[in-house]
């Protein structure tokens, strides 16, 4: 079975270059912004763009591509004009991935800013309940975990699961991120404690909910609550962790995407997905 492994890379120039920049390192799967992910609007993509970046998919060979929303984007604000703002933004981003044929468009929860989880949970679930009825059925939204740093929701795994709850589950999945799990206090590090955590995210949310992975290691301390990736096994990971992880067959099938730094011409990602590749095959 090829691995569907890869990384965040750019679409500078053009949203089908996103395929020369993946082959170039390797990939068998890509995450995307389909726009700047620092601004509420976008460029409209064109029936020609959208046909150019399929033919380059095709042509690739590479499998899973999967998009991340825009940052500014914050279902949980109870600010209304914010709030406003991020479902038209998120409306505009499902239809962007519709265009391109992307199934699965990876979102932060958000933050309640001080309005308290359970307020911030219904905030977001009110929007989901206004969003999804007006957006392409073919599109699923990933709900990202997060560091769990400040106000922000997802950094415990019942957060995710209570937002999904009661929703048609063909429309969400998770992106788990190794570096977020661990940061927030799911520590990955070692056999023993990769398998709890997986135990208590099957528990809590349910392992088949995993839709792709964002694979990170973590600069800081388990349980420091601050979202600093680094190179697989140089940080507090390690390469124990992502080794239970490679070599969990349960996950085996889905994609696994790097946000990692990238170095000269993309170098790292290389040497990132050449080391994840080798982890897979060893035994523990």
């Amino acid at each position: 079975m090829t691995r569907l492994l890869g990384a965040h890379v750019s679409v500078a120039g053009g949203l089908d270059n996103a395929f020369t920049r993946g082959l170039e390192s390797n990939c068998t799967a890509l995450q995307i912004f389909t726009k700047n992910a620092n601004r509420w609007q976008g460029k409209p993509i064109s029936q020609d763009d959208a046909t150019v970046f399929q033919q380059a998919w095709q042509k690739s060979g590479i499998g899973p591509v999967i998009a991340h929303d825009a940052y500014l984007i914050n279902l949980a604000s109870p600010k209304q004009e914010v709030w406003e703002k991020s479902k038209t933004a998120l409306r505009d981003e499902l239809f962007r991935c519709a265009q391109l044929g992307i199934t699965g468009l990876v979102m932060h929860p958000g933050a309640h800013l001080g309005t308290g989880v359970e307020t911030g949970v219904e905030r977001i679930r009110d929007a989901f309940r206004q969003i999804l009825p007006e957006t392409p059925p073919e599109v699923r939204l990933l709900l990202e975990n997060t560091a769990g740093q400040g106000t922000y929701l997802g950094g415990d795994f019942a957060h995710l699961a209570a937002l999904m709850e009661g929703f048609d589950e063909d429309r969400f999945g998770v992106c788990f991120d190794t570096c977020h799990a661990h940061t927030a206090g799911y520590d990955l590090s070692t056999s023993e404690s990769y398998t709890e955590v997986m135990a208590e995210f099957d528990r809590l949310v349910g392992l088949k909910q995993i839709k792709a992975f964002h694979l990170n290691d973590c600069l800081k301390p388990c349980g420091s609550k601050v979202d600093r990736h680094t190179h697989i096994g140089q940080g507090t990971i390690g390469r124990t962790g992502f080794a239970c992880l490679m070599q969990d067959q349960r996950l085996a099938a889905i994609p696994m995407l790097l946000e990692t730094p990238k170095g000269d011409d993309g170098e790292m990602d290389r040497v990132n997905l050449a080391l994840l590749r080798e982890l897979a095959g060893k035994s523990l």
